[in-house]
């Protein structure tokens, strides 16, 4: 039967996405907004090595269109559920974190999400705050960006501050 084949790349396409989204769950936000030349390189790599566990020996124009299409459904399924259902809303995605609340850093928190001071400090300065007791909230936000809201409603700077891999970590 023509079906079965697949039928077969849909629950392996499905499969691998599943698989994809525990992984990245655990590896956490900070990662995926600290994207640097080497994880490029790995997000490519897994695509490779995961096509062949999605479409199996069909290497067809018809069966990678039917692992893209299951790709695409699944994915459209799961932000529709995420957004019905709050328990899977908690369990597959990540939530904004408090990084300074009325001036007061939040340091358990920063440790945690290992982000530095040095860096929570950059990203003040990209949102035109000199000092962080200016900061009425600061927050790591799911896609890994630091929004800084301040008291001072005459020199608002809207900014994007994407957090960079620690310094630390390149030295190594």
């Amino acid at each position: 039967m023509m079906l079965s084949p697949y039928f077969d790349i849909i629950l392996r396409s499905v499969a691998v996405y599943f698989f994809m989204t525990i992984a990245l769950r655990v590896f956490g936000k900070k990662e995926l907004s600290q994207l640097n030349t080497a994880d490029i390189i790995l997000i490519l790599l897994i695509s490779n090595s995961v096509q062949n566990a999605m479409v199996g020996p069909d290497t067809s124009l018809s069966g990678g269109l039917i692992a893209a299409l299951a790709l695409f459904i699944i994915n459209y399924i799961i932000k529709k559920l995420t957004h019905k259902y709050k328990g899977l809303n908690n369990l597959l995605l990540d939530k904004p974190e408090i990084l300074i609340h009325n001036g007061i850093i939040d340091f358990k928190t920063l440790s945690k999400l290992d982000i530095s001071h040095e860096e929570l400090k950059e990203a003040a300065r990209e949102h035109g705050l000199e000092h962080l007791t200016d900061i009425k909230l600061a927050m790591l936000e799911v896609d890994g960006t630091i929004s800084v809201i301040s008291d001072d409603k005459k020199n608002i700077k809207e900014t994007h501050f994407k957090r960079k891999h620690n310094h630390k970590n390149l030295q190594k």
